[in-house]
């Protein structure tokens, strides 16, 4: 029983800091709608008060007594010590003070289509087993993850980017896995030269997505900051 509270502890434990990474990634995150690292904790509170249960248990039977002090305290020290260090889950959002709820759970659907595009590329080219093109492939996710943190900071932005962030990306994912598995037999170069020729592609086509809408942000900006001074003007307010 310990031993496979143990190993839940652990499980729960790898998905909260799979969560956690994710969160601290975007500069807009909910917060997880369950806090695995502090159940994680829990559990392992439980199972070294368990483990430690049994080992009293056992003595028990010579001194014909049985205490439950040595097992709360190990399990005590085995949940406090877990804590501190892993830390606990995000209990608060960040970066959704006056942003849409509606439009934010709109991107992050897509967000998460478009996250597991990526995680199958990644799968997929393994197969290829070339370590420079896993590479390319990571260079290419880095500059499409660009695109997603725009995305989620601009909730405005989604119709603009949702062409990208589906069938592009859903195009890229099955090209990759119908290269990762040709290659992976014939290991032909002119099929890696035109798979690498569609990621400069790609990677061209999401960076000039990105930095369009970062200047569309900026005009937006610049048009607001002008009327308020032309309002403020009209107020009689100077602005030095």
């Amino acid at each position: 029983v310990a031993a496979g509270v143990l190993t839940g502890a652990a499980l729960l434990l790898r998905e909260g800091l799979r969560a956690e990474a994710a969160f601290n990634a975007r500069k807009v995150a909910r917060r997880p709608a369950f806090p695995r690292k502090m159940a994680a904790s829990l559990l392992t509170g439980i199972g070294v008060g368990v483990a430690a249960f049994r080992n009293d248990y056992l003595d028990a039977e010579v001194a014909g007594q049985v205490s439950l002090i040595a097992p709360v305290l190990f399990g005590a020290a085995g949940t406090a010590l877990h804590a501190l260090a892993f830390g606990i889950d995000p209990l608060s959002d960040k970066g959704m003070e006056g942003v849409d709820t509606f439009q934010q759970d709109r991107v992050a659907r897509v967000v998460d289509e478009a996250e597991a595009y990526l995680d199958a590329m990644t799968e997929a080219v393994k197969r290829a087993k070339n370590r420079q093109i896993e590479a390319r492939v990571e260079r290419f996710q880095a500059t499409a993850r660009d695109l997603f943190r725009t995305v989620e900071e601009d909730p405005r932005d989604l119709s603009g980017a949702r062409k990208y962030l589906t069938v592009y990306l859903r195009g890229a994912r099955d090209a990759t896995v119908k290269f990762a598995d040709f290659y992976s037999r014939s290991r032909d170069e002119k099929a890696l030269a035109d798979y690498v020729a569609l990621l400069d592609d790609l990677e061209q086509n999401f960076a000039a997505r990105t930095q369009k809408m970062l200047l569309d942000d900026r005009s937006d900006l610049t048009v607001e900051i002008d009327v308020l001074r032309e309002r403020l003007q009209r107020e009689g307010v100077r602005l030095d």
